[in-house]
């Protein structure tokens, strides 16, 4: 049985304070409503890790990941953080590939799949985002591409390393649209990206790893997307900024 994530991306919002506030308030939700097999993850902005990181080591169902990290450890990289200091900072987590990373960032699976390798390195956990526009999919191109991002960002690594990674998959027309794929249409998805690890490494492997759904996930939407036989929680984005939506959808996943 897959223990499932619901993972809050706070982007670029909340300030120091806030963010320290948003925590507290999430923690002592989960400690007092929570009694399911999920776990709930934090994604705040770099400059929150740490302490946020230390909140919630008082809680065992809540950790940390960061939303970026570069394929460097150390260097003359102005401006960017190595995955050796987010673990540093107490996280559990790190993504990569996400579609606002692919577009505003010009990030390509192969720069990716060194992303994952340092994230790996490091004994952090990637969670690897997949997903395609709303054009690739009218195009009926929407296999191709995450079939493509998936293959190129993962299919390098080994047994043993695969099964540290989560996959998310996020339709980039459903981020921030108001607008969530269908159930089927997640499901759908899903079992294909399944079927991509099984043909890889095998049913049993495939069947731990963890994949899970992102694009405008709600409270009134998410158990009937996490219920999904392939579907093993959410990666939230607007619902994660307020600590009674994003309990809400944690329980979801209960």
């Amino acid at each position: 049985m897959r223990t499932k994530i619901v993972a809050g991306n706070w982007k670029m919002n909340k300030n120091f304070h806030e963010g320290l506030e948003l925590t507290s308030e999430i923690n002592g939700m989960v400690n007092d409503e929570i009694n399911g097999n999920v776990e709930v993850v934090l994604i705040p902005t770099f400059i929150h890790l740490n302490a946020i990181s230390q909140l919630t080591q008082a809680s065992s169902k809540v950790s940390t990941g960061a939303q970026n990290c570069h394929t460097e450890t150390s260097g003359a990289y102005t401006g960017e953080i190595s995955a050796a200091m987010i673990a540093a900072a107490g996280c559990k987590y790190c993504l990569a590939g996400h579609s606002e990373r692919r577009l505003y960032n010009n990030e390509t699976n192969a720069i990716l799949a060194k992303k994952v390798d340092a994230i790996l390195a490091n004994n952090l956990m990637p969670i690897y985002c997949c997903g395609e526009t709303l054009e690739e999919r009218n195009a009926g191109k929407h296999f191709d591409i995450i079939g493509s991002q998936v293959k190129e960002g993962l299919f390098h690594l080994s047994n043993e390393q695969i099964l540290k990674c989560v996959i998310a998959y996020e339709p980039v027309w459903a981020i921030g649209t108001g607008v969530t794929a269908s159930t089927a249409q997640a499901q759908e998805v899903h079992a294909f990206i399944r079927n991509l690890l099984v043909e890889k490494y095998g049913n049993d492997i495939a069947s731990q790893i963890r994949i899970l759904y992102g694009g405008s996930v709600k409270p009134d939407n998410a158990t009937e997307l996490f219920s999904q036989p392939d579907i093993d929680g959410g990666l939230v984005g607007g619902a994660a900024l307020q600590s009674r939506s994003f309990v809400d959808i944690v329980k979801g996943a209960c």
